[in-house]
């Protein structure tokens, strides 16, 4: 059943307080009236507005306006995104997070990289390359177990073993879980060790080169 719309004039209003009086055009009693009761409109409501409205009875009992509008005043159109325009925000928004983490994880990498192809090239070596690679896919995964067991209230790894194997290749790998997982990423205590176990891995690869060139 469609509701029924009544139609009154305001005749009295308290700004401060958000609520007034409505007379009915068919003179029947004062209706009650909220500023919440209004649609969105482009100003506040007035002595002498004539108002649209419908009733509602609340649990006690009591009678007011709800669903209301001012005549005259154009309401404030807001259009809801579409669920396509929401995905193609949503997709857009990855992509610059992905692209961005991928940038961070590239620079990071950059002397480490150089430095652990150029020792395979020169001691016929491939350690280090593989343990950069094999330690990080470890440490990824000991940091997506460690969240998901802080989820569930399970047993978590110790930060010990995670730092353990961040000193071991695992750093670039634990960077990324962190920025991925949001995990391990805003405690103080835990991003000073990371960084000073990051610090030291960049540090030996840029001596190593230097020293090479010179």
């Amino acid at each position: 059943m469609k509701p029924v719309l009544s139609k009154g004039q305001l005749i009295r209003w308290k700004d401060n307080r958000g609520f007034g009086f409505i007379q009915p055009s068919d003179g029947s009693q004062e209706v009650f009236i909220h500023i919440t009761a209004f649609k969105d409109v482009n100003r506040r409501p007035q002595v002498g507005d004539l108002i649209h409205y419908q009733l509602t009875v609340d649990k006690n009992g009591k009678v007011s306006a709800c669903n209301a509008s001012i005549k005259g005043v154009t309401s404030k159109l807001i259009p809801q995104p579409s669920s396509s325009s929401a995905r193609t925000k949503s997709t857009s928004k990855l992509v610059m997070e992905f692209s961005s983490l991928a940038l961070k994880t590239l620079l990071l990498s950059l002397l480490p990289g150089l430095g652990s192809i150029h020792f395979v090239l020169t001691t016929s070596n491939p350690i280090p390359l593989i343990l950069y690679f094999v330690m990080s896919l470890i440490t990824f995964a000991l940091y997506a177990h460690d969240k998901s067991c802080a989820k569930q209230g399970r047993w978590r790894v110790p930060e010990n073993t995670l730092h353990l194997c961040e000193l071991m290749g695992g750093w670039l790998g634990a960077f990324v879980a962190q920025q991925t997982l949001r995990h391990k990423s805003s405690k103080v205590s835990y991003q000073v060790v990371f960084w000073v176990i990051a610090i030291l891995h960049i540090g030996f690869w840029l001596h190593w080169l230097l020293r090479i060139r010179m």
